[in-house]
């Protein structure tokens, strides 16, 4: 059923959670609130938002070296005490954070760090794409604007699927963190090395590589 925008306006304020996970899960209830609501909560996702103002420089640096040496990755994921930093659930997630980093190579952590040039650039290219494939004048636009969303969705840590669940994102992984363990969670920055990096070299699959790895 369709879902309006005052609805979900009602459910985040609600709740607290984000809206693209307010607009899911009416979808999910099929319009009924206070089930949208059981649903947030149940996936750890009700108030994640109201947390995410508060200051987080606490954290760790994890590391993550691929079999064989290969791949090097380091990211600091921050949260609200060294308590927190020390928990070992908190740890594992980020361990996952590295890993992800390791298998899906994002270039940067948010949409909001992708240069507007670096934007703009993409948006030229799919527009041409889009008018050498013969599409109409009138549709090529809303063509680029959604594939432009799949090239954030490749290029930005939080907007990935996370590689042990493809039907959560990064982004829904740190709401329910943060719902879980009570405080604000953010992943502020990471590096990525890989052997030969910019060298002619042979293909690898690197993710079902890392994948493997994971069931170790």
């Amino acid at each position: 059923m369709a879902i309006s925008a005052a609805q979900v306006k009602e459910l985040r304020e609600k709740t607290g959670a984000g809206m693209m996970d307010c607009k899911k899960a009416l979808q999910e209830a099929n319009g009924d609130m206070e089930k949208a609501v059981e649903i947030l909560r149940e996936k750890g996702l009700a108030a994640a938002e109201k947390k995410a103002g508060r200051i987080a420089a606490e954290g760790i640096v994890e590391s993550y070296i691929h079999a064989g040496g290969r791949i090097g990755v380091l990211v600091e994921v921050n949260c609200e005490t060294d308590f927190v930093a020390k928990n070992a659930e908190f740890q594992a997630f980020v361990k996952d954070i590295a890993m992800q980093i390791a298998a899906m190579a994002p270039k940067y952590v948010r949409r909001e760090e992708v240069p507007a040039e670096e934007v703009e650039k993409e948006r030229e290219i799919l527009r041409t794409q889009a008018l050498n494939e013969g599409k109409p004048e009138h549709i090529v636009d809303k063509m680029v604007a959604g594939r432009l969303e799949k090239y954030f969705q490749q290029v930005c840590l939080l907007e990935q699927p996370f590689i042990k669940d493809g039907d959560k994102t990064i982004d829904q992984m740190v709401k329910e963190q943060i719902a879980r363990i009570g405080e604000n969670i953010s992943i502020r920055r990471f590096v990525r090395y890989e052997l030969g990096e910019g060298l002619e070299k042979r293909e690898d699959n690197f993710v079902e590589e890392v994948m493997a790895q994971m069931k170790k």
